[in-house]
């Protein structure tokens, strides 16, 4: 087990830009001090004191920048440089009041010599945060001389066609990448030349599905190809994965499954290079509107989707705790039944933040031998999304006609304020459910698949990319290939024995954009045009199986966004690529022993209502109380997180789960000592241990800024057929010391 463990490395984390607080000193191994403001070195010295390992975080594509914008950092105002609308606003006012900016070289270098205030304070690290370019920026002077410089033509606005809406957003992607690029190298020599130090260098950024779902540009994959970063933060909570999409014509929030889908296409940028990856969880969101009701049950759905994922163990366990903890964090605000998080989710919430530094990343498996289906998901689908009214009035000739009808459920409560209504097919296909993606992986998911998005530039970047894959799915409906050698990649893994499975009708407007399958020599109407020839398919095949090789591949000519509609194509297509990935039996959950622990979603919508029953010896981790169970009934809709004693059964001791962070533990013949840190709260340990304790004794020593008077009463109770320890008590911040003599 692993609680007890080195601060360096580095597993759990949170962010802040308020100092430390009592309510907030969960012991996690490392803070990301938050902004390059005046006091940011002495929160940076705070932290240290406490034990803490530090690194900063800050925006890149916003933050408090006012003086270099008024041009007090170099004397020539920049005004012209922040992210403009097609009517000259400035975007992203709405999340920032400075907005968001174009990454011009100017504006890295203002970044750099901030950040140097950061390396002397001596901070480990560097995280530069959610690198975006809205959808409707690209009209402003600055990002027009940036179109020149890297088209070399001028810049032509994006409304215009679907050319240069793609074109434009290529540019937006690529610019954030540039700055990334500039400031990590050139911040890692200055910490190397001034302080013999190596900084690392993270990004911390949303998921490529949640970009291209809320129509935001990224670098995403291209980061893969930045030598100077370490790794990244997947910035992925409740916000991100409640935001509904349509399975079988229903639109509503499915959080679970879209926090499935997100973290796993994350892990696709660590995966075979060495870097690191924490997946970031949040108790709460940033719109303050709902219940801690709420925020519960769907806190718990996107954990669930982060545990499932198991090449990753390292977790940020909360941004902004402040808005969580403290007596100010009052929900929903603003209302007058607007209350402070209740205590049983306090220690919920500090249980799960010490569990999630256990997790290994090496050691698990699936309980229903289910085989692993990849669904193929590029950086251009960010590229595409969205585009103008003016361009589809213009190119209606090659637009899908007809309507279509989607329901929204009764419980359905709208995630980014958007709801679909019926329109054409094209509306839909462009709407903020991204059916075109979700189509081809919820019906794969609700029948229980561990579906993964597949990260499609990757296939050129890494040998063997693909060989843990029997069946891949692909769509050049929703994003192209950006080379002739992903095809050829692509080809090169059916030939080998692999199964490919294309859907796609041909219809989506950006076939049309100059890409390489249709300028020069070449005069594809589609890239799916230039993949059969390399198969050896004829490019009129109807649907159907084809040999190709080793391998097999599969055509379904139809539009993903269908499959999300119509429950019969949802019903086929499953029956399709199970039979091909040799699915012997679909279910309505997915399940994985990961080390000791044993993890189940239960979704709902799926092929029954069973319940999922575990029988044995556990410790139930996401109940506050840490209860030890003999059986766990896990209905659709619902979730477990268990410790399996009975792997446990060899070890005279161990701890069972703990709401404060344990830094020593000692057994002998005498009895015991537990010694550790821990936030304000109501906590609970239970440990394993051969023997009853006659007595037990608590001892706090609060840390200076805490004003709560200690309360060194301590509950115990011992179990005799688990033969583990229950403490309960009043922890406060500083040092907790419990003894016991047998």
């Amino acid at each position: 087990m692993g609680y007890i463990r080195d601060p360096r490395e580095e597993r759990t984390c949170y962010q802040e830009s308020s100092p430390l607080l009592p309510e907030t000193d969960f012991g996690n191994d490392f803070v990301c001090v938050y902004g390059i403001d005046p006091g940011m070195p002495e929160r940076v010295k705070k932290f240290k004191e406490r034990g803490y390992v530090v690194h900063l975080m800050t925006g890149i594509a916003w933050g408090n920048y006012q003086d270099y914008m008024d041009g007090t950092f170099d004397g020539r105002e920049h005004y012209d440089e922040m992210q403009r609308s097609r009517d000259g606003s400035i975007t992203g006012e709405f999340c920032h009041s400075s907005g968001y900016m174009v990454p011009t070289v100017s504006y890295t270098d203002y970044l750099i010599e901030k950040m140097k205030v950061a390396v002397d304070a001596g901070v480990e690290a560097i995280h530069v945060e959610e690198p975006e370019f809205l959808n409707d920026g690209g009209y402003s002077d600055a990002f027009k001389r940036e179109y020149l410089l890297f088209y070399h033509e001028p810049w032509t606005a994006p409304h215009e066609s679907v050319d240069a809406h793609y074109r434009v957003a290529r540019l937006k992607a690529y610019l954030y990448r540039r700055a990334i690029e500039r400031v990590s190298q050139s911040l890692r020599e200055y910490a190397l030349v001034k302080y013999g130090r190596v900084l690392r260098f993270y990004v911390p950024t949303h998921s490529l599905l949640n970009y291209s779902q809320w129509k935001v540009m990224s670098p995403e994959g291209t980061l893969t190809d930045v030598p100077s970063l370490d790794g990244y933060k997947a910035q992925i909570w409740m916000g991100t994965s409640r935001e509904a999409n349509v399975y079988k014509g229903v639109y509503k929030e499915r959080t679970f499954e879209t926090a499935f889908l997100e973290y796993g296409v994350m892990q696709e940028l660590v995966r075979g290079t060495g870097r690191t990856m924490w997946f970031d969880n949040d108790p709460i969101e940033d719109r303050p509107s709902y219940t801690w009701e709420n925020y519960r049950y769907n806190y718990v759905q996107t954990l669930l989707g982060s545990l499932l994922q198991p090449k990753i163990n390292r977790f940020q366990i909360a941004p902004w705790p402040r808005r969580i903890f403290t007596g100010a964090a009052t929900y929903p605000q603003g209302e007058p039944d607007a209350v402070p998080i209740p205590e049983d989710y306090r220690t919920q919430l500090a249980n799960v933040f010490q569990f999630l530094g256990t997790l290994p990343d090496d050691d698990y498996e699936y309980a229903d031998e289910m085989p692993e289906v990849g669904v193929f998901l590029s950086d251009t689908a960010m590229f595409q999304r969205n585009f103008s009214d003016d361009v589809m009035a213009k190119k209606a000739d090659f637009a899908p006609v007809g309507r279509i009808e989607i329901k929204s459920a009764a419980n359905y409560i709208p995630g980014m304020e958007q709801t679909l209504t019926s329109g054409s097919r094209l509306d839909y296909y462009e709407s903020i459910a991204f059916p075109l993606f979700y189509g081809l992986t919820l019906p794969l998911l609700k029948n229980g698949v561990p579906v993964r998005p597949v990260q499609l530039e990757n296939v050129i970047r890494y040998p063997g990319y693909l060989d843990m894959y029997k069946v891949l799915v692909l769509s050049y409906e929703f994003m192209k290939p950006q080379g002739a050698d992903v095809n050829v990649a692509l080809a090169a893994y059916v030939a080998g024995g692999g199964t490919l499975v294309y859907v796609g009708d041909g219809l989506d407007p950006f076939h049309k954009i100059r890409g390489w399958w249709n300028t020069g020599k070449n005069s594809d109407p589609t890239p799916l045009e230039h993949l059969l020839r390399l198969l050896g398919v004829a490019e009129d095949a109807p649907d159907g199986e084809y040999a190709c090789g080793d391998g097999r591949f599969v055509l379904l000519r139809q539009s993903p966004a269908d499959i999300s509609v119509e429950p019969e194509k949802s019903d086929a297509y499953v029956k399709t690529v199970a039979a091909l990935a040799g699915v012997k039996k679909p279910c309505n959950h997915i399940s994985l022993r990961r080390g000791d622990y044993r993890i189940t979603a239960v979704m709902d919508e799926s092929v029954s209502d069973e319940p999922v029953v575990h029988r044995g010896s556990f410790v139930d981790l996401l109940a506050y109380d840490l209860p030890v169970c003999t059986e766990k009934v896990v209905t659709p809709g619902n979730y477990a997180v268990l410790l399996d004693l009975d792997r446990l059964a060899a070890l005279p001791y161990a701890i069972l789960g703990t709401s404060i962070r344990i830094e020593r533990f000692d057994v002998s013949g005498e009895g015991f000592v537990l010694e550790g840190r821990g936030a304000n709260l109501n906590a609970y340990i239970r440990v394993k241990l051969p023997n009853a304790p006659r007595g037990v004794s608590l001892c706090l020593t609060p840390a200076d800024d805490v004003t709560e008077t200690p309360d060194e009463t301590i509950r115990w109770h011992y179990d005799e057929a688990s033969k583990s320890l229950l403490l309960s008590f009043r922890n406060l911040a500083g040092h907790t010391r419990i003894a016991g003599g047998f």
